[in-house]
């Protein structure tokens, strides 16, 4: 009989628990994440603040591309990306290079120039502001074809050659004038060769061994000059000095014979008389009067 209950039988099925997340953990990565960021941001950033100023250079700092300071040899801080630092060597620098020009002659010279000269670096920021860190290709570079031209024309081309020493001075004080306006310092500038073409180069050395030959023959007879008026003088000396004697009367023939021994070569001569074939012997006449 169905008295209105029933039971029913559940079967209950055993699941095992989800795993959790470890909330410490996490929390211990999510931490050092943040601190090796910050350490790397750390470094970035005195990486870029942080710069040093090589010996011999001077540090220009632009700020947002602006020149603003300058920083001599060591290290130094700036603002990390606002600020660059552009370096600007001070230590001697030089530059050799061909330069062409032309005498006041019209006669063309091809020269190798070489000039040291370094940076002002107390002025090395205004330098930067007024030309740029390349003051070398935009001032220096023209100023020594420039010098070098207006000092050629003022010579002729044999002078250029026999004073090439007033040349280059006159070259060096002309690029003085010109580029130590921009606080370029000139130390030294030098000509190492001069050439003219082939034919003109052989006229010159034509003209100077003319010239040195011309030389040559006023000095010769300047002392062709010097030894005839030496025998003259000479000449009248002993002139004065017979005078003197005949004057005096000391011009005797014991005298004469005197002179003329001194003047005798050792060798007795003999005078043969024509028609007699006689031999006279001079000595004779060497002998002095007979004394009474």
């Amino acid at each position: 009989m169905f008295d209105g209950s029933f039971t029913t039988s559940s079967s209950t099925s055993t699941n095992p628990p989800p795993n959790k997340p470890n909330i410490k953990s996490f929390k211990i990565g999510k931490h050092a994440f943040w601190i090796i960021l910050a350490v790397v941001v750390v470094v970035i950033l005195l990486r870029a603040a942080i710069y040093v100023v090589p010996a011999g250079n001077v540090g220009v700092i632009t700020r947002w591309g602006a020149a603003n300071r300058t920083s001599l040899a060591g290290i130094h801080v700036k603002i990390p990306f606002a600020e660059n630092v552009i370096m600007m060597s001070t230590r001697t620098q030089k530059d050799e290079s061909p330069a062409t020009a032309m005498s006041n002659n019209l006669q063309v010279v091809s020269s190798q120039i070489a000039v040291n000269y370094r940076l002002d670096g107390n002025k090395a920021l205004q330098v930067f502001q007024e030309i740029g860190p390349n003051y070398a290709e935009i001032v220096v570079a023209p100023a020594i074809q420039n010098a070098f031209k207006a000092a050629t024309a003022r010579f002729t081309a044999e002078e250029l050659i026999t004073k090439r020493g007033e040349v280059r001075q006159m070259a060096e004080d002309e690029l003085i004038a010109q580029i130590e306006p921009y606080h370029i310092i000139v130390e030294n500038f030098n000509i190492i060769n001069m050439d003219f073409s082939a034919e003109y180069q052989n006229a010159i050395e034509a003209k100077q061994v003319a010239q040195q030959q011309v030389e040559t023959s006023k000095q010769k007879l300047a002392q062709a000059e010097i030894d005839a008026q030496t025998v003259i003088a000479q000449a009248q000396g002993q002139a004065d000095a017979q005078k003197a004697l005949k004057d005096t009367g000391a011009l005797t023939p014991e005298y004469l014979q005197y002179l003329f021994l001194t003047k005798w070569n050792g060798i007795l001569p003999q005078v043969m008389t024509s028609g007699s074939g006689m031999m006279l012997d001079i000595t004779q006449f060497m002998q002095g009067p007979e004394k009474p």
